[in-house]
């Protein structure tokens, strides 16, 4: 009964309505709305505007920058004037870093292919970051050791092609040279927290691979990505099977992102067995205002480690390590940053730091703080106190025998850079 009432009801106000027309109709009568009136300070909403389809060469990025730096161990430094322990600021002093030219571009829908290329460079007869950058195989030989100054003061860190397929969301190849998945801090130096690196990204995980990756995203906030590659920093394998590289990549949570990393294969000479591998997660949240918080965890073994192999004083041969490293930035103003690192590595055999007898553990501390400045458009100094701390003597090496001497290292780092994109 209810609902036939309803129908009547609604009935009635139709026949209203029409009737309502018809009369007006009838007597030559149009109802219009008037223009609503602008209110002053009320501006009119703008149209929105169609964009404009970018060009090819709009979808290129271009990077590039050079950096200086002088680091002054305010301690005992070891043999060479060196930062036990390090990477791009072993050597004490003054170091003209790098210069790093970059274009890439990703595939799109209108243009579905993609490249990258990567070349760096420092200044000749003199330590770089480049040479200690260099793939196995390309500008570095068998013979040459960290910190590779045998090697040319110049490197193709990436180059590749990419080409994304039509399916589901886009099923995207990446072929080349590239760097790795894994690890929170990177080797271009303005886009990391602090200018020295962590532990974590000198021993525990690889920098550069060749090989091919396929990516897809399930979902908007899922991403997959995998594929076989050479090895750790290798173009030329040493053995005859490719390692395997991949990231489960989510972003569901609004300014937080999250990556599992992960890479296994056999990485020794002559051998397909024996398989090195690493857990790597990383994640960043960037949801308060001028605040970064970061996190890197890492784990990673080798069964049947080589030197430890080769010692025959184990009997069990396996090595392991793992890690953590916090990271908090924050922006005073636009021009004003400071960032604070801790870390905590554990190389449970020596064989990643390589300077404490072979089967002892290592312990590594380290506390960065880092305050940087924008002086001038794209130019940039950082100042950085860093100290390291370790469970036995590995820091200060010195004659004779060149044993480590001291359980702790302090820098004063100063670093500018300018960037001209």
């Amino acid at each position: 009964m209810t609902r036939r009432l309803g129908v009547l009801f609604i009935g009635a106000l139709f026949t209203a309505a029409c009737l309502a027309a018809a009369g007006a109709l009838a007597y030559g009568q149009t109802t219009q709305t008037p223009p609503a009136e602008t209110k002053p300070g009320e501006a009119k909403p703008e149209e929105k505007k169609e964009e404009k389809p970018k060009t090819l060469w709009e979808e290129n990025t271009l990077f590039a920058y050079i950096e200086n730096s002088v680091v002054w161990n305010t301690g005992r430094a070891s043999r060479g004037n060196h930062n036990e322990l390090r990477f791009y600021d072993f050597e004490g002093g003054y170091t003209f870093n790098m210069a790093e030219f970059s274009i890439k571009k990703d595939p799109s829908e209108k243009y579905p292919f993609g490249y990258g290329l990567v070349l760096t460079a420092g200044i000749p007869g003199t330590s770089n970051d480049s040479q200690k950058n260099h793939a196995l195989g390309i500008f570095r030989g068998d013979d040459d050791q960290f910190a590779f100054r045998n090697t040319p003061n110049f490197d193709l860190q990436e180059a590749y092609g990419s080409y994304q397929f039509p399916l589901g969301s886009g099923l995207t190849l990446k072929a080349g040279k590239f760097v790795t998945l894994l690890g929170y801090e990177v080797i271009e130096s303005p886009n990391n927290l602090n200018f020295s690196r962590s532990f974590l990204f000198t021993f525990g995980i690889p920098l550069t691979h060749v090989g091919a990756l396929l990516s897809y995203s399930p979902l908007p906030w899922l991403s997959l990505t995998a594929g076989p590659v050479v090895g750790w920093d290798v173009a030329r394998d040493n053995n005859s099977r490719m390692s395997v590289m991949g990231q489960v990549a989510v972003s569901a949570v609004k300014d937080l992102a999250l990556s599992l990393n992960w890479i296994t294969g056999p990485e020794q000479a002559h051998q397909n067995s024996n398989p090195r591998t690493v857990l790597d997660f990383v994640a960043n949240y960037t949801g308060i205002k001028n605040l970064t918080i970061g996190a890197n965890i890492d784990y990673g073994w080798e069964e049947d480690e080589a030197t430890l192999a080769a010692s025959g004083t184990r009997g069990d041969p396996s090595a392991s390590w793992w890690g953590w490293a916090g990271y908090v930035a924050y922006d005073w103003t636009e021009a004003l940053r400071t960032a604070l690192r801790l870390e905590y590595f554990k190389d449970a055999q020596s064989v990643r730091t390589a300077l404490a007898p072979l089967g002892t553990k290592t312990d590594l501390f380290e506390v960065t703080a880092t305050v940087q400045y924008k002086i001038w458009k794209g130019l940039v100094g950082r100042v950085e106190y860093r100290h390291d701390s370790a469970n036995q003597k590995v820091f200060a090496i010195r004659a004779p025998g060149y044993v480590p001497t001291g359980k702790s290292q302090d820098t004063i780092s100063f670093d500018l850079y300018y960037l001209f994109f």
